[in-house]
């Protein structure tokens, strides 16, 4: 009986197809069969050589750029609340030592200084008065004082006379001369008593004719602290006035995003609060990380060669100012980037010094680093991608006939590119990448072939 077809379907004789099927797995099988049977001596591994020669100690690094030093200007710490800007350079300008940055309204102080001259010049006829009344009161005294002795030696002069007098007539005298005497002494006593009472009204107002000099001085100096002059030459960088945000109910609230505004003419400040900082551009510094592999090689005062991110075709001397002895965790981190830096690989704080050669500069720009290390002449080295990790060991894995083996080193000094060991002679073959993981990824994707062919690796 014959078979009907649908329209269109031409069939294929059984022995044309069975040929189509067997030429094309045949090459497949082929190739799939000599992958299984890959020798381990068949292995691709990239291979460097143990040289001896000058190895260059330089390190590369990041930083961002500072000034050398800054000055703050605060609003003056005096009494009687806020005081009000009314003159304030922007951010940005550029001034010389001495020239007037920030400048407070000082009407309030300068009405202390006229009350504090009032009250000395009336401590001043105060004293004048009382100097004046002492010295008439002084007088008085002298005249009394004469009068007692003259009477005294009047009295005397009359009990002299008693054997000649009766002698009620002589007990008068003695007791008029006893009179004398205690009027004499009691007006001793009161004369002294009103010394001390003079020197203590004197120095009453002495105090207060100090007390209004120290006013007016004190008013003197808070109308000087007005006026803040710049101390050097720099840039002005104008402080965030936060108390520009307090609502009507005395809160200040912050949120994600916020900007803060910068102090301007017509604000409040706060006594104490910074206004103000100058910015000394003539001495830049770069302040940087470096890591701890790298520490050991580094000191105070090596070269350094600087390009910055806004000029990066020229290129700027410094040297090392100073290196931290100690490395900085995850507590000190300001930055996300920083954080996870510090997670990983603990680095050291580092201060260059730069000479920026007259140019303007922004403070905070990037900067790149290369620190110019002492060269090791005459040493062994091998790229350091031969370093490997074996058994919390550092190893490098040689050429052994057809194998590789693992071999432990001693490592001296590690740069970017290049690692100088010691235990390996020269021209000694060492792997570029580990062949015990190389072996493992082969096998295993053999192992998956052979699981789709439907057999196993022999």
């Amino acid at each position: 009986m014959q078979k009907s077809f649908p329209c269109g379907f031409i069939p294929w004789p059984r022995r044309a197809l069975s040929t189509i099927l067997i030429a094309v797995l045949i090459p497949v099988a082929s190739s799939s069969c000599s992958y299984l049977g890959l020798r381990k001596s068949e292995l691709r591994v990239p291979v460097a050589k143990v040289t001896r020669g000058r190895v260059e100690t330089n390190i590369h690094a990041f930083g961002e750029l500072r000034p050398g030093r800054t000055a703050s200007i605060v609003a003056p710490p005096m009494a009687g609340g806020t005081l009000q800007i009314i003159r304030l350079l922007k951010t940005g300008t550029r001034v010389k030592e001495g020239d007037v940055v920030v400048e407070f309204d000082p009407s309030e102080q300068e009405y202390n200084l006229e009350q504090s001259q009032s009250q000395l010049e009336e401590a001043e006829q105060q004293i004048t008065k009382v100097k004046a009344d002492q010295a008439v009161k002084a007088a008085q005294d002298k005249v009394a004082l004469l009068k007692a002795q003259y009477a005294v030696r009047r009295a005397e002069y009359k009990v002299q006379g008693n054997d000649l007098l009766g002698r009620i007539e002589a007990k008068k005298n003695l007791i008029d001369l006893e009179d004398a005497k205690r009027k004499y002494e009691q007006l001793q006593r009161d004369i002294q008593s009103r010394a001390s009472s003079n020197a203590a009204e004197m120095a009453v107002q002495n105090v207060a004719r100090m007390k209004a000099q120290m006013g007016m001085k004190l008013a003197q100096q808070n109308i000087d602290n007005m006026v803040w002059k710049s101390p050097m030459d720099g840039v002005v960088q104008v402080g965030q006035n936060i108390y520009a945000l307090m609502s009507g109910s005395g809160s200040i609230r912050i949120s994600s995003g916020m900007e803060i505004p910068e102090f301007r003419e017509g604000d409040q400040a706060n006594p104490g609060q910074l206004v103000a900082q100058i910015q000394d551009t003539n001495q830049l510094e770069i302040s940087s990380k470096v890591l701890e592999t790298d520490r050991g090689s580094l000191q105070a005062g090596q070269p350094v060669d600087v390009w910055m991110d806004s000029a990066p075709l020229k290129k700027y001397s410094g040297r090392i100012r100073s290196m931290a002895t100690s490395a900085s965790d995850a507590s000190s981190a300001e930055t996300t980037s920083d954080l996870l830096s510090s997670l990983s690989t603990r680095s050291f704080n580092a201060i260059f010094e730069v000479d920026g050669q007259g140019d303007q500069f922004f403070m905070g720009v990037s900067a790149r680093l290369l620190i110019k290390g002492n060269s090791m002449a005459d040493a062994l080295s091998i790229p350091r991608q031969a370093l490997f990790q074996k058994e919390a060991k550092q190893v490098v894995y040689v050429r052994k006939g057809e194998e590789w083996e693992a071999r432990e080193i001693k490592i001296k000094y590690l740069t970017e590119s290049r690692a100088v060991i010691d235990g390996l002679a020269e021209n000694t073959e060492v792997a570029l990448v580990n062949p015990e993981l190389e072996k493992s990824k082969a096998a295993a994707q053999k192992g998956a072939l052979a699981s789709i062919l439907g057999g196993t690796a022999q």
